[in-house]
């Protein structure tokens, strides 16, 4: 999902390439998160909005913050 309006436009995670595992995306999108300079404080923002709901609640979240393939 190639967008401009995700809050790290920066960061990128290939969802296709990663276990559906939840724990492996939160992984996956806080090392995209760090490497494009987020601070711990945004990571830890995010962090907190992906794990508020269920896992439809935790893609939502993921394709808001960062770009997605």
């Amino acid at each position: 999902m190639a967008s401009s309006t995700v809050k790290f436009p920066k960061a990128s995670v290939d969802l296709t390439r990663i276990d559906g595992n939840a724990f492996a995306i939160l992984g996956a999108v806080r090392r995209s998160l760090r490497k494009a300079g987020a601070t711990k404080e945004q990571q830890d923002e995010f962090l907190r909005e992906a794990t508020s709901g269920d896992y439809d609640n935790l893609l939502q979240t993921v394709m808001r913050w960062v770009e997605t393939a």
